[in-house]
């Protein structure tokens, strides 16, 4: 009877190994990047910045460094593991090569900006065209979440400030496309903030707003199709102005602090005319009721604002605020949208809580810390941190099917991207084995088959 030592079998370490290729399943993302035409559309939108005779395009070395960042990496030199896999990425940049190309777009400013950008606009309308009814926009609005998101900075960098959480960092105001219940989100503006940056700042809103609008396809740039959600920080008179100025018509659902003269209007709601709240599925939220309010709290507001407050008893532990009533805890929200019932209005502008999903992901994906030292190069890494977001959502948006389309990328990471495979070549082509028993073999396998069945670019 031989004995056991320890709960792990012992097994022999050797180098030299060949024809296996680590992080293997990353090639979805490859194969995402190929048929959305990203690789061609940030090729061409970066052509100014690709010196003479230069080896490596401009375009490839970007989206290598945002397949690093999806794959789990947090600074420019975590290129090298792309590097190390020639037979699925190709030919990768050195590390003082990629450090080049980021000074050199930081140094172009918003004209680099734009052109990645405008890369990035183009690949989201052709992919929304390819997920057909699993893309956002398959029910005929877009929900864009806009929401501030606190960056640590470890070390002095270029606008790093103290933040109002007691902290020390950037401020980004990020925004995200929702894709409903059955899928996550994807980013659509970014926008680099010192720490400081007050969370209600309507300028800062717009510029970001202009940004998201711009990367949805033309049709929702402008019109009632398109709801802004945020929380109170854009429930400023000139942002809600903004939304609701003629000729953009946005949608909107908005969240309003709790002032002096709201919380008198809500004493004054008669107990009829409070209606209970509802969850997703329709049914009754115990402990919560919507009523809407008006007269003088929407004098000074655009016209055609509706302004509807929730009273809901607070859970255990929670402490309540001076503007709370009756120990009900008060929230309040303005929208324009008419066509709802008050319930289902207050239910859609609930379900803003996504956002803070899209922010884990973020957090997940590069926006940990902001490792460059100057504001225009941490710009530059926001965006390719964005490219990286869009991967990972147009991904399981084309090739993933019921609760794998929800995988966060942490989950995408371990069960799919890290999977390795044996590299063949058979009739001078390359085919990657995946192994039989690791129990996501066949999650890979049939996303593969399903991007490999989609029309390519052009």
């Amino acid at each position: 009877m031989k004995k056991r030592i320890g709960s792990y079998p012992r097994v022999r370490v050797e180098g030299g190994g060949h024809a296996v290729v680590s992080q293997a399943g990353a090639v979805l993302l490859v194969e995402t990047i190929r048929k959305a035409g990203l690789d061609r559309a940030i090729s061409t939108a970066l052509t100014p910045w690709r010196r003479p005779r230069a080896v490596h395009d401009p375009g490839k070395i970007l989206l290598d460094v945002a397949l690093a960042v999806a794959l789990g990496g947090d600074c420019l030199a975590d290129v090298g593991m792309l590097r190390a896999e020639p037979a699925v990425f190709g030919p990768v940049a050195s590390d003082p090569t990629v450090s080049r190309l980021v000074d050199t777009l930081a140094a172009a400013g918003p004209k680099a900006l734009a052109a990645i950008r405008a890369a990035r606009a183009e690949a989201r309308e052709d992919v929304w065209k390819l997920a057909k009814n699993a893309a956002p926009d398959a029910g005929g609005q877009v929900t864009v979440d806009l929401d501030g998101v606190l960056v640590l900075a470890h070390s002095d960098k270029q606008d790093a400030t103290a933040t109002w959480k007691k902290t020390f960092g950037h401020h980004p105001l990020m925004a995200f496309v929702d894709h409903g219940s059955g899928g996550s989100g994807e980013p659509v503006a970014g926008l680099l903030r010192p720490g400081n940056a007050g969370s209600n700042t309507a300028a800062d809103h717009i510029t970001t707003a202009r940004l998201a609008l711009a990367q949805l396809p033309k049709t929702y740039r402008r019109g009632r199709r398109t709801l802004i959600r945020t929380d109170s920080g854009g429930g400023t008179h000139e942002f809600v102005a903004w939304l609701a100025q003629r000729g953009r018509w946005l949608s909107y659902s908005v969240g309003m602090t709790i002032t002096e003269q709201i919380h008198q209007a809500v004493l004054k709601v008669p107990a009829r005319a409070w209606t209970a709240a509802i969850e997703p599925g329709g049914e009754i939220r115990d402990g919560a009721w919507v009523a809407e309010i008006t007269g003088g709290c929407l004098k000074s507001w655009p016209q055609g604002m509706r302004l509807i407050v929730r009273k809901e008893r607070p859970h255990p532990g929670a402490q309540l605020r001076i503007t709370d009533a009756d120990g009900l805890r008060l929230t309040c929200f303005a929208t324009n949208t008419t066509a709802m019932p008050i319930a289902a209005l207050e239910l859609r502008h609930r379900q803003r809580a996504r956002a803070e999903d899209r922010i884990r992901a973020a957090r997940a994906t590069g926006l940990r810390n902001l490792p460059l030292h100057d504001t225009a190069q941490n710009q530059i890494r926001l965006e390719i941190v964005q490219l990286a977001l869009d991967l990972l959502a147009w991904m399981p948006m084309l090739a993933l099917t019921g609760e794998t389309r929800r995988w966060e990328p942490r989950r995408l990471r371990l069960r799919l991207f890290s999977a390795a495979a044996q590299l063949v070549t058979t009739a001078r082509r390359r085919h990657l084995r995946f192994a039989r028993h690791w129990p996501w073999t066949d999650v890979i396998t049939d996303a593969l088959a399903r991007l490999e069945a989609l029309p390519n670019p052009g």
